[in-house]
């Protein structure tokens, strides 16, 4: 049974959505993926929407470009929490999707993330899992370790070789 349900409009998405499976599987977390259209194909997106507390998705991670309908209308009718993933647009550079996802009406909250921001979409998705997961909550701990691990080796080389000799 999938924890999570990474959902899109449309394959050009894929690349986006693509981060957050890879860091769902990077913490053992279950999900599926889809390609519904809440425009050409409403009745399938409804029926995914609607059962998907049934087959056991605690949370959506909806990508969405232009009139970005999908996290919204996942919202509507998904009772747990949904995050909303702004796609780049080539007519406004996805602010049209952003400013779509963040406002929506009260009392539907989308959670949204950077445009394009797969990754930290999946990593929204695990810490709202962490919340009753113990070990998972562990993973998320190590992540940031590891991630300030990172950030201090880099500096340690930037302080030995000088800026110039870093870029090299």
């Amino acid at each position: 049974m999938a924890q999570v349900s990474i959902v899109m409009g449309s394959d050009s998405d894929m690349p986006v959505m693509a981060k957050a499976a890879e860091v769902l599987d990077q913490f053992g977390i279950t999900y599926e993926m889809r390609i519904i259209s809440a425009h050409r194909m409403p009745d399938v997106f409804f029926e995914y929407a609607k059962t998907a507390e049934e087959r056991g998705v605690k949370v959506i991670i909806a990508g969405a470009g232009m009139a970005a309908h999908l996290p919204g209308m996942c919202a509507a009718l998904f009772p747990m929490p949904v995050i909303g993933i702004p796609m780049h647009t080539t007519s406004l550079g996805g602010r049209d999707s952003l400013y779509s996802i963040v406002q929506m009406p009260s009392g539907i909250p989308v959670a949204t993330v950077a445009i394009n921001g797969g990754t930290n979409a999946g990593l929204l998705a695990a810490k709202i899992l962490a919340v009753s997961d113990p070990d998972l909550l562990e993973k998320l701990k190590s992540y940031s370790d590891g991630l300030k691990e990172s950030v201090l080796k880099k500096d340690a080389r930037l302080q030995e070789s000088g800026w110039k000799d870093y870029q090299k």
